[in-house]
């Protein structure tokens, strides 16, 4: 008897433990600093901070349906009303999305970035790889269409957890947007979980998902399962540009062609020569801006 007491001990010890440790990763994923981010786009070339600082934008303060408030910025210098949103990843925040929103500002949009739930400035206590993070962008969406019309050209562009985001608003929720260009993301949270775990712990799924599962349904109210793009991808009717580089070591470019394959309807993908995980833009810079321009030219009309 107490050998067996001793083996539930045991058991019970691991289950607590790979259950705690494994959701707190996910919940709280350590996020990068204004100061990293910042460097980092500099260095790159995206980011030049006389520039920013110069820009005519407006701070945006957008109610989420969870009680907290979503932080960004607007820039519209133009009067014709063309707009793209854009969704940054994670452990980053809006200044990631500069880069970006300089590609549609030079392209006559107006651009709207802001801080995904726990990340800049925005509230919200954990971070769900889109499942929460759908609703808030749905908030951002119906904000500036009240703001300047429901007819209003958008696009929503999201880069790895924002482009899931993006995703699984447009495939779950409301196919709200006129364009989508999703860079990178992954098709299942779940397949990528177990990608991660034998990438980076080298531990088989079986000893880790049948425990992860229930404790992210108990401590943060949501399946994994449900933060799956592949399952809602044929719900999208408008059209979708796929991006994602050959050699990403993060998310596999497999995950972009499943989904691509799965889309109906109107849709384009295009696989950058160079770069890891989110740099297609970075290391493939005029060929990401041709099939943009392709893209856009092929979607919304009067596009020169």
């Amino acid at each position: 008897m107490k050998k067996l007491w001793i083996g539930l001990g045991i058991a019970f010890s691991y289950i607590f433990i790979v259950g705690f440790f494994f959701t707190n990763m996910m919940m709280f994923i350590k996020k990068r600093t204004d100061e990293e981010i910042l460097e980092r786009e500099t260095l790159d070339g995206h980011f030049i901070q006389k520039d920013f600082d110069e820009l005519k934008k407006s701070e945006v303060t957008i109610p989420s349906t969870y009680g907290y408030d979503v932080k960004g910025y607007l820039v519209a210098p133009y009067e014709e009303r063309k707009f793209v949103i854009i969704c940054h990843g994670v452990t980053v925040n809006r200044y990631n999305s500069v880069k970006y929103m300089n590609l549609f500002l030079k392209r006559g949009y107006n651009v709207l970035i802001y801080d995904h739930r726990r990340h800049g400035e925005s509230g919200g206590k954990t971070t769900s790889y889109g499942h929460y993070e759908k609703y808030d962008l749905q908030s951002v969406v119906h904000w500036l269409k009240n703001q300047y019309g429901q007819d209003i050209t958008l696009g929503i562009h999201g880069e790895s957890m924002g482009s899931v985001t993006m995703l699984l608003y447009a495939g779950m929720l409301e196919d709200g947007a006129d364009f989508y260009i999703a860079d990178c993301p992954f098709d299942s949270l779940e397949k990528q979980l177990l990608y991660r775990l034998k990438v980076e712990f080298r531990l088989p799924g079986f000893l880790v998902m049948p425990i992860a599962r229930p404790f992210m349904k108990w401590r943060d109210g949501y399946s994994i399962n449900e933060v799956s793009p592949i399952n809602f991808i044929d719900q999208i009717e408008n059209p979708v540009l796929f991006i994602h580089s050959k050699d990403d070591a993060y998310i596999p470019s497999e995950s972009s062609q499943l989904l691509y394959d799965k889309k109906n309807g109107a849709k384009k993908i295009y696989f950058a020569e160079k770069g890891d995980h989110a740099m297609s833009f970075t290391e493939n810079r005029e060929e990401y801006e041709r099939i943009l321009d392709e893209f856009l030219k092929e979607t919304v009309p009067g596009t020169q």
